[in-house]
């Protein structure tokens, strides 16, 4: 009914035909991509990339200043050991850093990056989406381009230099490698191929490969390779040995510019040769110009007007990582290698890295808006993983399952997708088939998946049975108490998608799961002067543990004080348990230290909250940087006070700013980024799966959405600032006012202009009735 009566409203809505004479003048940016600095996040927290890459493009390809480092590039180091070809955008493990060639001048002495690497000024270094360039100290100019499935070099050598090579090292990566040869064709190209995998040591057991083929514009004049420490002149192959294995090329001095195009492939060498014919660009500044159009035609998706410079530099800068991943996983013909280790063919494009308990929270959310046909195929993938694999993943590292992190995270990143309506019938019902597996079995053989290994206790008793048994496959019985939380969400979550596919008796079921986080709720637990909150639990129901919710005894990256608000598809059962919405607000306040907040916002942010990737470990405070309690500050919608939802992330923006250092923690594949844009912008999906986002005041005063093949959102909220703490009057959708915190989706696409008044001071909108339940 509420769906039925807000269309309506917005079918007879009329749009205000012209702009006051003060919004005129706030114009959005001619060029968004000057606005991205792609050096934010690019420290031991941020964990970023600064060099070149396409929108979801297969190709990273970006400069490493150190090995086996969660971050391959450290803004803080001044050396270059190479630039790369892929890299995965905040992550929190090494990996990845495949396939890295280096320019240099002189005599090849060397396969050791610490004796060939160069050392270089970040006032020498040019940053732009799609662009990355470096005027190294021995003189060489390194410039670095990429297409969708290829890296495009260009190194400008000194006139000095006696002679000019490129070294080409593919055995030694910024993760794991186990494999890889190297192989010198012809005078202008090298190929070959590497395999990686153990990322973050889960089950030290994924694999992936990467194929290379590697193209020069001038023939070289003599080369050679290497395995390990041993370097043999004119030889055409070589094989990984403990260490290293590639190849250098050495050029004639004629000329001072070598350029190379890179295809990449994760099928076959044949499919990396095939894409790079088919994606190589006349020139190489016409490939670095067609990737400056592509990411400012991303970027005007989502585009803002107002506020400071800096404010657009975060912004911007934030949206750009946000649309880095999932990344490509096919060749331009379709072909992928899927979790079988065989090599198929898509119709569709088939994508892979998904991060998923860390982007089901708000990177889907952000991609499903912008690009609902990519969005399509990337839940597409995920059947494909399923199908090729036998089990649906959960951190999934190109063609290998991780195992990595807790709970059940693909399930609502997948029904988010379905409640969005970008997925065919056929697709739903196959992808349900495979959730619902999954979320009452366990795969007979861990060996590659390890599924949810709570479920035997989970099903049986509505909890998970900790254990602190080693071994990959008890991961989620260690972490026993936030992925019982994370189980229940995701169980709620495909009740929604087994009702509306006709699935009644398993909707029930799974119904029936949605309030389990109850069963960890322990009454006898105080802190701080409230009482009770969740506890790990053992298989017989006993508490686990130290009582203290500020401790973490099977919480995951978390305590239970960030973890008690992970039960928003049933905000009132939760509150029932706090003691009601009043007492569940005062928790909140607490939790965010309002009193301060209200009156120094930065300092709030900056004393009271937890700081630091991992010092969320004996802290009752918000955590900012890890993704457990994202969505805490939109609960406030269910207390009836969602102005303070407003005053929060105008304190969390202040965490982030437009410098290297300017991230809280792991972006972890844009995941904080795109929770930031929600939250400058007023729109943000707290329920996982519901398919209904939250507002609050926006930091801009004009928002404009373009959804792929969508009608053009415009939000308008004249005199906003993220500078100062501001709040919600009222809001008109066309020439009614509209008093609910909330709009679904649907209703969303449908709005075409929401305007926002705005208050200095706290207000009653939207607290006539409280976002529905999941």
């Amino acid at each position: 009914m509420r769906t039925r009566v807000l269309a309506a409203l917005l079918a007879g809505a009329t749009t205000m035909a012209l702009a006051t004479p003060a919004q005129a003048q706030v114009r959005f940016a001619q060029d968004p991509t000057a606005l991205v600095d792609t050096s934010i996040g690019n420290n031991g927290d941020g964990t970023t990339f600064p060099g070149a890459t396409t929108p979801f493009g297969m190709v990273q390809l970006s400069p490493d200043t150190q090995l086996k480092k969660y971050a391959s590039y450290d803004y803080a180091q001044d050396t270059t050991l190479g630039f790369s070809h892929t890299h995965l955008s905040g992550v929190g493990c090494q990996t990845m850093g495949n396939v890295r060639l280096m320019p240099t001048t002189g005599a090849v002495t060397s396969s050791d990056p610490a004796q060939y690497g160069a050392k270089f000024s970040h006032a020498d270094e040019t940053r732009s989406p799609g662009y990355y360039g470096v005027k190294l100290d021995n003189g060489i100019q390194a410039e670095l381009a990429a297409t969708q499935r290829t890296g495009q070099h260009r190194y400008t050598f000194p006139d000095t230099a006696t002679s000019e090579n490129v070294l080409i090292e593919v055995g030694e990566s910024n993760g794991y490698t186990y494999a890889g040869d190297v192989h010198v064709v012809g005078d202008d190209t090298v190929e070959g191929w590497l395999q990686g995998g153990n990322f973050c040591w889960e089950t030290q057991k994924e694999r992936y490969k990467v194929f290379f083929s590697a193209k020069f514009d001038r023939k070289f004049t003599s080369f050679g390779t290497w395995t390990d420490n041993k370097l043999t002149p004119n030889q055409r192959d070589a094989k990984l040995g403990s260490q290293r294995t590639g190849a250098w090329l050495t050029f004639g001095s004629d000329k001072s510019q070598v350029g190379a195009s890179v295809g990449l492939s994760y099928t076959s060498v044949d499919g990396a040769r095939l894409n790079r014919a088919a994606e190589q660009p006349r020139s190489f500044d016409r490939a670095r110009n067609q990737a400056h159009d592509t990411w400012a035609d991303e970027l005007n998706r989502m585009r803002v007007a107002g506020g400071t410079t800096a404010d657009q530099r975060t912004y911007y800068s934030a949206l750009y990582r946000s649309l880095l991943h999932p990344s490509v996983g096919s060749d331009v013909d379709g072909s992928y290698r899927g979790f079988d280790d065989a090599v198929h063919r898509s119709r569709d494009t088939y994508y892979q890295m998904f991060s998923l308990w860390d982007t089901y929270r708000s990177q889907n959310q952000l991609v499903a808006l912008l690009h609902p046909d990519k969005a399509a195929d990337m839940t597409k993938s995920i059947l494909k993983v399923y199908q090729d694999g036998g089990w649906v993943p959960r951190w999934a590292l190109a063609g290998g399952e991780t195992n990595v992190m807790s709970g059940d995270p693909v399930t609502p990143w997948v029904v988010d997708n379905y409640r969005r309506g970008i997925l065919d019938d056929r697709t739903a019902r196959q992808l349900f088939d495979a959730l619902w597996r999954n979320a009452n079995e366990v795969p007979a053989d861990q060996s590659i998946f390890r599924g949810r290994d709570g479920n035997p206790t989970y099903v049986k008793n509505g909890w998970i049975g900790y254990q602190d048994l080693p071994g990959y496959t008890y991961g989620d019985t260690r972490q026993a108490g936030s992925a019982t939380l994370e189980y229940a969400l995701a169980d709620c979550a495909l009740s929604t998608m087994a009702q509306g596919l006709g699935y009644r008796d398993k909707a029930k079921t799974l119904e029936a799961r949605c309030g389990n986080f109850a069963k960890l709720w322990d009454t006898g637990v105080e802190s701080h002067g409230f009482t009770g909150f969740p506890r790990t639990k053992a298989a017989d129901g006993t508490g686990v543990g130290d009582p203290d919710p500020a401790q973490s005894t099977g919480f995951h990256e978390g305590t239970p004080w960030q973890y008690q608000w992970l039960a928003q598809q049933d905000t009132a059962k939760l509150f029932g348990l706090m003691g009601g919405p009043a007492e569940a607000e005062q928790r909140l306040d607490t939790f965010f230290d309002m009193p301060l907040l209200l009156t120094d916002p930065a300092k709030a942010a900056k004393d009271s909250w937890v700081h630091g990737a991992y010092d969320y470990h004996n802290n009752f405070a918000f955590n900012p940087n890890n993704e457990p309690d994202l969505h805490a500050p939109w609960m406030y919608s269910w207390t009836g006070a969602p102005w303070k939802t407003s005053a929060v992330m105008r304190a969390a923006r202040t965490l982030f700013t437009d410098t290297p250092y300017g991230m809280p923690g792991n972006d972890d594949l844009g995941t904080i980024s795109s929770w930031l844009i929600f939250g400058m912008t007023g729109v943000f999906e707290a329920q996982p799966g519901s398919g209904t986002y939250l507002l609050s005041t926006p930091m801009f005063e004009r928002v404009e959405i373009r959804p792929a093949g969508g009608r053009k959102i415009e939000i308008e909220a004249p005199g906003a600032s993220a500078a100062k703490l501001q709040y919600t009057k009222d809001v008109r959708i066309g020439h009614r006012g509209y008093d609910r915190s909330w709009i679904s989706h649907a209703d969303l696409l449908r709005a075409g202009k929401i305007e926002f008044r705005l208050s200095d001071t706290p207000t009653d909108w939207g607290t006539k009735s409280a976002p529905p339940a999941m």
